[in-house]
């Protein structure tokens, strides 16, 4: 319950339960409001019998009676009926938040412009006790009457600005469901501008006038001395800026607590975590920011997404080169190296294993092909039925690329015999110069590699089955590899005229 209690203050309700988030701020905002009405009211009453010059006529038997009076019914009941009206504003606004379904736009309004509606409802409260207090104070002249009148408004202005700003701040679970669906509408409430302005009239500028206008009543009082009214005014501008100050850090933080909560969003962004949302809590442009900032990270989990899946059908550095550089039809000579694996009887296997049997075997089969191919820095291209064309030395140029394919062969080769033995499988590999590029339409296209080393290293497949080590090299394979360590593991043999060619081929195979 602390926990839910904590979240729901903090304005990131998560996965409270509605009616939790109901009365948790509902207590929140009533506790608060009723404290800033009683410190309002204290300081006023203060103010009016300590503090402000009055006639002589206002400290008569007759006139405290009156004015005590007055505090000992008229506030209970203004007060009474003021938090009356502001729970059944703030039933009104989250009904629906109990009844565990989407508000409607009419309640969606309601919650959005609830510190509105409370600051209101404070307005009045306030207004009746004014009317009430200037009419018991009459009798002691107009003047004081419209003192008292002056002072109250002035209190209940600046006590109503600071309840409207801990409502903002005690309603953000509310506003945060409500804005769960839908991010906040240009001037469906008031702006952060409007905000700020409100905060200054109410919390500063008002207060400030009406000291100046009771400090003009008091020095029109022949009776009033000079401490007395410095006094006065000392008091009343410490009032004002004390209520000032509060009023601001309320404003104050109502952005910038969501302003640090994007900031640590968006440092988590740029460390590459983007599973982070944050709560749109907030009714005014922050609100906005927020909801864009979530909008902008789901763009980029998409993108993430899209290019991790295009990474894996293109092969990584592909996806690399094309979004650095773009993609266009065309390609470029490359010196390169190609190595081609194929499934010997796959025939067979695909008539003796049920479909998924043979899914499930070349998804192991191809694991490997993938994971050797780029541990010794190769791309494959393609996957053709059961058969894979393996390229080292495009699209990222290769220091050793037909050293990395004789050794990337019999690495394979190993581990294809011991991890995927039920698959037994030949490999050419042959070298070269080769195209490589993008061919196809401009809205459908393929990065590919064509040239005669590719046709000589399918052929060679056919020529290793003949092979125990099941691989076949050409000669320039071999002459084109830098590592002679890696030359020592393989012999050269006679010369063999593969089908399709014209030329003949020496092969060199596995020592």
């Amino acid at each position: 319950m602390l926990g839910a209690t904590i979240s729901v203050l903090r304005g990131a309700p998560a996965d409270v339960a509605g009616p939790t988030v109901v009365r948790v701020t509902r207590a929140a905002t009533v506790s608060v409001i009723l404290v800033a009405n009683a410190v309002g009211a204290s300081l006023t009453i203060l103010l009016l019998t300590l503090i402000l010059p009055a006639p002589d006529e206002a400290t008569e038997s007759a006139s405290l009676l009156r004015n005590a009076i007055g505090i000992a019914t008229v506030v209970p009941a203004v007060f009474l009926l003021g938090a009356r009206a502001g729970l059944r504003a703030g039933t009104r606004a989250s009904r629906w938040l109990v009844d565990d379904r989407v508000p409607d736009e009419r309640e969606r309004r309601a919650v959005l412009r609830l510190p509105l509606r409370v600051f209101a409802i404070q307005a009045r409260m306030w207004g009746v006790a004014t009317l009430a207090f200037v009419a018991l104070n009459l009798p002691a002249g107009a003047l004081f009457a419209f003192e008292v009148g002056i002072t109250i408004v002035m209190s209940g202005l600046a006590t109503a600005a600071v309840g409207y700003l801990f409502t903002v701040r005690t309603s953000r679970a509310l506003v945060a469901r409500a804005l769960a669906h839908r991010a906040p509408a240009p001037r469906e409430t008031s702006g952060v501008r409007v905000r700020a302005l409100l905060t200054w009239a109410l919390a500063t500028g008002i207060p400030v006038s009406g000291a100046l206008v009771l400090s003009a009543i008091a020095i029109g009082l022949d009776e009033v001395g000079k401490a007395e009214l410095g006094r006065s005014i000392v008091v009343l501008a410490g009032i004002s800026l004390g209520v000032g100050l509060l009023a601001t850090a309320l404003f104050a933080r109502s952005v910038s607590d969501p302003l640090r909560a994007l900031r640590d969003a968006l440092a988590r962004v740029e460390e590459g975590d983007l599973d982070i949302t944050v709560t749109v809590n907030d009714a005014t442009e922050v609100g906005s920011v927020q909801a864009g900032f979530n909008q902008m990270v789901a763009g980029l989990r998409e993108r993430e997404r899209v290019r991790d899946l295009f990474g894996r059908h293109v092969g990584e550095d592909v996806a690399h080169r094309a979004l650095h550089d773009g993609v266009a039809l065309g390609g470029e000579e490359r010196e390169a190296a190609a190595l081609f694996v194929d499934i010997v009887g796959s025939t067979t296997i695909a008539t003796e294993c049920s479909p998924t049997e043979v899914v499930d075997l070349l998804n192991a089969f191809f694991g490997v092909v993938v994971d050797v191919t780029h541990a010794h820095g190769g791309l494959v291209n393609k996957f053709e039925g059961d058969g894979a064309l393996c390229i080292f030395g495009a699209p990222l140029a290769h220091d050793d690329a037909a050293g990395a394919a004789l050794r990337a062969a019999r690495d394979m080769q190993a581990r294809l015999r011991r991890e995927v033995p039920e698959a037994p499988a030949v490999i050419g590999v042959s070298a070269g110069v080769v195209v490589a590029g993008n061919v196809g339409a401009r809205d459908r296209l393929e990065y590919t590699v064509i040239g005669d080393p590719v046709n000589e290293a399918a052929r060679l497949t056919e020529l290793a089955k003949d092979h125990d080590a099941g691989i076949c090299a050409s000669e320039a394979a071999l002459s084109g590899a830098r590592d002679a360590t890696e030359r020592e593991h393989w012999t050269l043999g006679d010369e063999v005229v593969l089908r399709g060619r014209g030329e003949a081929t020496r092969v060199a195979v596995p020592s």
